[in-house]
């Protein structure tokens, strides 16, 4: 019997999250036949899977939405400052709805090899269950924290108790009452996660690897009226919203950051005006100095009154320092909280301090440490992400020449052409890949960025008869040279720091801080200065 010739798209885009929602809404627009292949049962993307209790978004609702759509900005009804999980997800429900996206969209498909045929200028793509497809483009939507990292403790198969992953939480829930749970990680999941969970089970032991700054903050319902006189300002939102370099005008962890910049240096603070800082801000007013990002002298500074701040909420001394970073302040992402320190003040909350003595094993009914044995009846694993590459190297991508993505990654580094595109791999675009905005902003106005950008490229080759587009190598390098120059100066790239800003929180990823630093504004004037002068750094074919 004759194989089914493949069905041919122009465009095929990987993943239904925020991402590849709108890759579709523009894609079709512009006319390009595009389909999505997603491997979830719906869209959502990220906060599809990462349902544990108290997910929430750092940015809030009004900014952390689509803001090509008046009608839909206008239509949906946001409840809170800061949403959380149901009502984001429900929210890309909306939108899928709204713009009747579901029919170009092929559900629990997942992408398993692409494949660039240089004769033809395609792309032939693979699925787990044995399809294939042509497409002349791939946009790769895949998230940037799409790919929990596994666990790898000796014994977890033992375990008699309730197995549970953040990042793969039970779509129905899981009843934590009167449970003797175990969290193991303290990220920005584990600190949303741990105030939740010690309200519901009988007792709470949490496994901390590395203790995190955290920024508490008020979320909120909206009051009477007040997003209703949000909505009729929209047009004035957007546009400081395009303005701000982590495209956020309003209230965020990103935000907050950059304001702290604008702040007195902390080394020619006197002690009193050090103390006043933890009196009137707490743990937030010992980290808002101006020179807490540049000097690693005061960023140490910083973190010793810090400490100081968090023992004047956690009332036990040793379990305050054991809370106290190691690490400096800014090289991980930061954290928001709601509540998070008054929680270890709980009589049902206990804190194993890991750097006393690591997991040893997971036994039948615990968690052994070098500190002693924790029996447990569930345990939750918080352990993070393999974030910016890892969707994309889990799927066997080859590119010119049958340059494999994620050998190259893992040699070279993730290295990228404007965190788009990677030489080698024509017609391949990438949605917040490793040199973009992406990791340090408001991830949904850094991808509405993207997406109108690899749509008006698209548009420009059919326009003008091209069918290829790839970047140069020598693009490509300048390009990570610029990236690296930006956090030279900062402590982003202090050794010691292990996150998944720089890959150091993976065994045997290439280390390299991936993030672009100088905001979006003016990552966008450089995109559209690249464009604007017929895609200089690409070959077009």
């Amino acid at each position: 019997m004759t194989k089914p010739s493949p069905s041919r798209f122009d465009a095929i885009v990987i993943g239904a999250g925020f991402s590849g929602l709108y890759a579709l809404h523009r894609l079709r627009e512009l006319g390009v036949r595009t389909l999505v292949l997603e491997a979830a049962e719906d869209v959502g993307g990220t906060w599809l899977f990462n349902r544990y209790p108290g997910a929430r978004c750092d940015i809030e609702s009004i900014e952390y939405s689509y803001s090509f759509s008046d009608e839909i900005q206008q239509e949906w009804v946001w409840t809170e400052t800061m949403p959380a999980q149901p009502e984001i997800e429900a929210y890309l429900h909306f939108v899928a709805d709204k713009l009747d996206l579901r029919r170009d969209i092929r559900f629990n498909t997942r992408v398993v090899a692409m494949t660039y045929d240089e004769a033809a200028g395609e792309w032939m793509v693979q699925t787990q269950s044995g399809e294939s497809l042509v497409a002349s483009f791939v946009v790769a939507a895949s998230g940037i924290l799409s790919v929990p990292l596994d666990p790898d403790f000796p014994g977890m198969e033992t375990f008699t108790g309730a197995s549970l992953f953040t990042g793969h939480w039970p779509k129905e829930g899981f009843d934590l009452s009167g449970k003797r749970v175990g969290v193991i990680g303290t990220g920005s999941t584990g600190v949303q996660l741990i105030p939740v969970v010690a309200k519901e089970a009988e007792h709470l032991t949490v496994f901390q690897r590395s203790p995190a700054y955290t920024l508490p903050w008020e979320v909120r319902p909206f009051d009477d009226g007040e997003l209703d006189e949000l909505k009729a300002n929209y047009a004035e939102i957007r546009a400081a919203q395009r303005q701000h370099a982590v495209g956020a005008a309003r209230l965020s962890a990103f935000s907050v950051l950059f304001d702290m910049m604008a702040k007195p240096p902390l080394k020619a603070a006197s002690r009193q005006e050090q103390l006043r800082a933890i009196e009137e801000g707490g743990v937030m007013g010992a980290l808002s100095w101006g020179d807490v990002f540049f000097d690693i002298e005061a960023n140490r500074m910083a973190a010793k009154l810090y400490g100081e701040a968090v023992a004047r909420i956690v009332k036990d001394p040793e379990t305050a320092a054991s809370l106290t970073p190691s690490h400096p302040f800014g090289c991980k992402r930061p954290i928001i909280d709601q509540g998070y320190y008054d929680t270890f003040n709980r009589d049902n909350v206990t804190l194993v301090d890991l750097r006393k003595g690591p997991i040893v094993e997971i036994t039948p009914t615990g968690i052994r440490t070098e500190q002693g044995h924790h029996d447990l009846d569930v345990i939750i694993y918080a352990t993070g992400f393999d974030a910016m590459t890892g969707a994309l190297t889990r799927i066997n991508v080859h590119g010119r020449d049958r340059l494999s993505l994620a050998d190259f990654w893992s040699s070279e580094g993730p290295y990228t052409y404007l965190g788009i595109a990677v030489a080698g791999f024509p017609n391949l675009f990438i949605v917040q890949a490793p040199g973009s905005p992406s990791a340090a902003t408001n991830f949904v106005a850094a991808l509405e960025q993207h997406i109108e950008w690899i749509g008006d490229c698209i548009a420009y080759l059919r326009d003008n008869g091209y069918r290829t587009i790839e970047a140069l190598p020598d693009a490509q390098h300048e390009w990570i040279e610029h990236t690296t120059a930006l956090v030279a100066p900062t402590v982003l790239v202090d050794p010691s720091c292990s996150s998944w800003y720089n890959g150091g929180n993976v065994p045997g990823k290439k280390r390299m801080y991936m993030g672009y630093t100088a905001g979006i504004p003016e990552y966008r004037r450089r995109c559209d200065e690249i464009a604007d002068a017929g895609y200089t750094g690409f070959k077009l074919g």
